[in-house]
């Protein structure tokens, strides 16, 4: 009887410190994200604010940004550190591995910068307002749900290769609806996404805590939060097509 009580005094207090553990592996998670975003955000406005002058005509920077075939280097490049990323992971260090991140965090807000030409920023920090919302319910929802969501992975990401797809060809038809049509699966595609990956990371520490392996731990939060700050983005982007109003 001691030693049954015994184990099961061990097993609770393993089971408290992964809880522990957890809560700290997702905060750190969710603060990297946060950190990211701001920092996404605030170049796309200093740098919409460098791409007009006062009389609202395109400077040189703007010009050279968006009626430019630089723009496609900018629009390609976020994608492509996405890749890289995703294929450097296990070579790099921890702090190399968040650098990595905030400086994509940077480049992608140089690729969304247009939002602050294109539309109001009421209806910009309007859609951010919602999405926040969103994205947090859902986020919550995908940490909290006892039901295991790990098969929705295939599907969803198949969705988004659709969306990159579908989005590339109508770069050059420019169809209303088929715009209309990749922004309404677009944002039901990141909304399951975000509750995914947020299942993820937590199933995936669980998985590892009984290693606690600090370099894994710390690049899998790097990681983690490089996939919900993708789906907020992409969330946020496509209610911003629904959402927001035009200059």
């Amino acid at each position: 009887m001691a030693e049954q009580q015994t184990i099961r005094a061990g097993a609770g207090t393993r089971t408290a410190q992964i809880d522990e553990g957890l809560r700290a592996h997702m905060n750190k998670v969710y603060g990297i994200m946060s950190v990211g975003m701001l920092m996404t955000f605030a170049a796309a406005w200093a740098i919409s604010g460098l791409a007009v002058d006062d009389s609202g005509n395109l400077t040189q920077l703007g010009t050279a940004l968006y009626a430019s075939p630089l723009k496609w280097l900018v629009m390609f490049a976020p994608l492509i550190m996405v890749f890289a990323f995703g294929a450097a992971i296990n070579r790099i260090s921890a702090a190399g591995a968040q650098t990595f991140f905030y400086v994509f965090a940077v480049l992608m807000g140089l690729s969304i910068s247009s939002i602050f030409l294109v539309f109001t920023g009421y209806s910009i920090a309007q859609t951010f307002l919602v999405t926040a919302v969103a994205f947090a319910g859902l986020s919550l929802w995908g940490y909290t749900t006892k039901k295991d969501i790990s098969g929705w992975g295939t599907f969803l990401i198949m969705g988004v290769i659709g969306l990159i797809v579908a989005s590339i060809v109508n770069i050059f038809l420019g169809s209303p609806a088929i715009a209309f049509a990749v922004s309404v699966l677009g944002v039901l595609i990141f909304a399951g996404l975000t509750a995914y990956d947020t299942q993820k990371i937590k199933t995936d520490y669980i998985q590892h805590a009984q290693s606690m392996d600090q370099e894994w731990l710390a690049k899998s939060a790097i990681m983690g939060a490089l996939n919900l700050y993708l789906d907020f983005i992409n969330l946020f982007m496509f209610l911003l097509s629904f959402m927001g109003q035009r200059e």
